[in-house]
């Protein structure tokens, strides 16, 4: 009985000491509060700008200069009512259906090639494949404005000026260049799964179609996620080739609008984001499992 109760004793005592470590501690509790203090601070830093834009799309005035310091001095909702009515200067409707059209057109033909790219550098061995692999690497530190001579040139020569179809190629075209993340994914698909349908008789393409694909639909939804918000975003690339107003993309648009239009303005940059945050809601899971899946190789 007496070694039972030595061993209850130091049992009693070790649980004593832990919550003696753990007990509240003034310095804990500062620690705390400043931790939660300075993420408070940053979290306002980065909400402050899209709040402002947010209440300036409801100014009742349209300009920035009846502004009251950061904030409106009336608000109202016809501004986003014009938005969509008052097209004879500025017909957003038309911006956001052209900018509709080039984003998922980009990512369809675009994901697609990123696809293709990612299982051919991972699945296939032939010469020159790391040569290619570094290649690509190192052009893709380059920003992509410094092309922007060269394009213009191209596109000229192609008669692609001023049409949607050459800003979908650019974008589709330049595209695979992001291979990499997608590649990683592709590798951590086990190599027996490929053998024992080959084995039983499958090909290439059976095996791409009816194995890799079913495997990869989280990657697929991310590729043709990011593939659709690059060009919904963009300004350089339709500011360049896009000179009829009744061609602008969102972003070229919104940028025409004259210094009485703020209020407009700010009501189409919060309107552009509502397609953007639905998706993202919607493919959240499978965006999040497709990035840890391609960056963690097992």
């Amino acid at each position: 009985m007496s070694s039972v109760s030595k061993a209850e004793k130091q049992i009693i005592k070790n649980i004593n000491k832990k919550h003696v470590g753990k007990r509240i501690t003034v310095k804990r509790v500062l620690e705390c509060f400043f931790t939660y203090l300075g993420l408070l601070i940053i979290a306002f830093i980065f909400a402050f700008p899209v709040i402002w834009l947010v209440l300036a799309s409801f100014s009742e005035s349209g300009s920035m200069y009846t502004f009251k310091g950061f904030f409106p001095s009336a608000f109202s909702v016809e501004t986003f009512v014009k938005l969509f009515t008052d097209t004879a200067m500025y017909n957003y409707p038309r911006w956001f259906g052209n900018t509709m059209i080039i984003a998922v057109c980009s990512a369809l033909l675009g994901g697609l090639l990123v696809i293709l790219t990612a299982y051919v550098m991972s699945r296939f061995r032939f010469p020159a494949r790391k040569k290619i692999m570094k290649i690509t690497m190192i052009l893709g530190m380059f920003p992509s404005f410094m092309a922007m001579t060269a394009v213009y040139l191209l596109m000229t020569q192609f008669d692609m000026i001023n049409k949607l179809w050459g800003l979908v190629l650019i974008y589709a075209a330049g595209a695979p260049m992001g291979y990499l993340t997608q590649k990683g994914f592709f590798d951590t698909i086990p190599n027996s799964m490929y053998e024992a349908a080959r084995i039983d008789g499958a090909s290439n393409l059976t095996v791409f179609i009816r194995i890799t694909l079913p495997i990869a639909m989280p990657m697929i939804v991310y590729t043709l996620l990011t593939s659709f918000t690059w060009p919904w975003s963009d300004f350089i690339l339709p500011k360049l080739l896009l000179k009829d107003k009744n061609l602008y993309t969102v972003a070229v648009g919104l940028m025409s609008l004259g210094d009485t239009e703020f209020a407009r303005f700010a009501a189409g940059s919060v309107f552009i984001a509502v397609p953007i945050i639905v998706l993202y809601f919607v493919l959240v899971k499978y965006m999040v499992n497709g990035l840890t899946a391609g960056a963690v190789k097992e």
